[in-house]
């Protein structure tokens, strides 16, 4: 890293260069501070301008080197807002060509990048997580953590506004600020690939570092608030019966794969098992603790990861486990949660599950009715003299629609008063993203994302192609083949 002072007019800026970086990267750094766009700027260094696919490291820069800059900042003049707007005259990076501008925008990969594109559209897709980072303010302590947080914002709102695949430079080059591992490079100075996994959980360690309510000291960081799950563990030493009971907070449940798991709720239960070697006070020595776990505490949103991946000592790699393993479009997590935690949950569920009744009563009265008007108009229409049954039946007595849709009201005077359990957890999760992997190893190969919208229909994000899809293509990623499989499963709380 080497420091320089760009002049720009009347004003200077302190640039830290990484030089193993090209001159793009530089000058989207300049961006950021004088909101000249890259491709207007000219900046005057040996040898000429610089050029965006330009080698720093061959410029020979030295500390506080002064290099000048020029080019202009201002608006373009907008248009009337009573003028009539064509697609073809907007902007190119305000077009929306594919008709997929309010799904957002994909990602170009920067070289081998997909593993931290597909795990951007996926964090994207909680709205909660976007309001916080809107909200945080551009000035703090400078450190890595704030960098990455300030790109990670501005990546955001580059998604939510731009009709073309956006580049993330900036997000990339903070990341690898931040946690130097991915900017590891082969021989040949290429970037490899990376686990999409750690990049998720290390996005969102600095999120939950500068996320937090400076209005609330002690209210828990926003991250911890969305993705938290709490734990109570028991550890047990069957040698000398001690028992330790420990409480943490864990931000991803793990689905461990073996020849018995079918299931992700099967793979959930063996990885909520934890035998552990810790020093035994009676024994006097390490011994073998046996550990289960149950959740305490749900979050809005669930991040399950299928636990593919251990390292082969051998090949020095880690090896992928092809094992189908099923998982579903609603995940109940009630089934791990501690006793005492159920019984919060049991009053929600129940709401739930009245309204769902009610719900279902309403439908089935209403295709009733739909299909005895149709009858009755195909026989007037053939001249029938006869009714349908249902059209027919006493008006005192009512037609089988009325009484389904009675039956239906029954049912919603009986259920909970509105609000009573509103908005409150139930424990059920339905799938909202999942991050999957293609290839052999989680260092190689590739990623991509499958995000579900609001209007409930699926986009896959490979890099920045964006591809419509059904469910049941969503479902076939479970596994068993060298097709994509599910690798992480981001769910969203269902509530009462």
């Amino acid at each position: 890293m080497v420091q320089v002072s760009v002049k720009w007019g009347k004003e200077a800026h302190n640039v830290e260069v990484d030089t193993n970086l090209p001159g793009l990267v530089f000058k989207n750094q300049i961006y950021s501070l004088t909101g000249v766009p890259p491709e207007r700027q000219k900046i005057m260094v040996k040898g000429g301008m610089l050029k965006d696919d330009a080698d720093l490291s061959q410029l020979n820069l030295k500390t506080n080197q002064k290099l000048m800059m020029m080019g202009t900042a201002e608006k373009l003049p907008e248009a009337p807002t009573n003028a009539p707007v064509f697609m073809e005259d907007l902007p190119e990076d305000e077009q929306d060509v594919t008709g997929f501008a309010k799904y957002g925008a994909g990602l170009k990969n920067l070289g081998n990048t997909c593993y931290m594109n597909s795990t951007v559209q996926c964090l994207y897709r909680v709205p909660e997580l976007r309001e916080s980072l809107a909200a945080y303010p551009t000035q703090g302590v400078p450190d890595a953590s704030h960098k990455l947080t300030l790109a990670t914002k501005q990546l955001f709102w580059d998604l939510e506004r731009s009709s073309q695949p956006v580049t993330p430079m900036m997000f990339l080059m903070h990341l690898r600020e931040k946690y130097p591992q991915f900017a590891q490079q082969t021989n040949t100075g290429i970037y490899m690939q990376q686990d999409a996994e750690e990049c998720w959980t290390q996005i969102l360690y600095s999120l939950r570092e500068r996320l937090k309510d400076p209005a609330d000291a002690d209210a828990d960081p926003a991250v911890q608030q969305l993705f938290g799950v709490g734990l109570q563990s028991r550890l047990v030493c069957e040698e000398s019966g001690e028992a330790i009971e420990e409480g943490s907070t864990v931000y991803e449940l793990k689905c461990n794969i073996t020849l018995e798991v079918n299931h992700l709720t099967e793979g959930i239960h063996l990885g909520l098992q934890d035998d552990r070697e810790k020093n035994s006070d009676a024994l006097g020595r390490l011994a073998l603790f046996k550990g289960s776990s149950v959740i305490t505490k749900l979050p809005p949103y669930m991040t399950v990861q299928m636990v593919r991946f251990f390292y082969k000592v051998d090949t020095r790699q880690k090896a992928k486990i092809l094992r189908k393993v099923v998982f579903p479009m609603v995940l109940d997590a009630y089934e791990f949660c501690a006793d005492s935690y159920k019984k919060e949950l049991d009053g929600p569920r129940a709401a739930w599950q009245e309204a769902e009744d009610v719900r279902a009563g309403l439908e089935k009265a209403a295709k009733t009715a739909a299909k005895a008007a149709d009858k009755a108009a195909e026989a007037s229409k053939d001249g029938k003299a006869e009714a349908p049954a249902a059209a027919a039946a006493p008006a005192s007595n009512g037609s089988a629609a009325d009484v389904d849709m009675k039956d239906a009201e029954a049912s919603s005077s009986a259920a909970p008063e509105a609000g009573q359990y509103s908005g409150q957890l139930t424990g059920r999760y339905e799938l909202v993203a999942v991050l999957t992997h293609k290839g052999r190893s989680a260092d190689s190969g590739h990623y991509v994302s499958w995000v579900k919208q609001d209007d409930k229909s699926w986009i896959q994000f490979d890099d920045e192609e964006m591809i419509p899809r059904k469910e049941n293509e969503v479902l076939a990623l479970s596994g068993g083949g060298d097709w994509h499989m599910a690798y992480l499963l981001l769910y969203r709380a269902v509530r009462a």
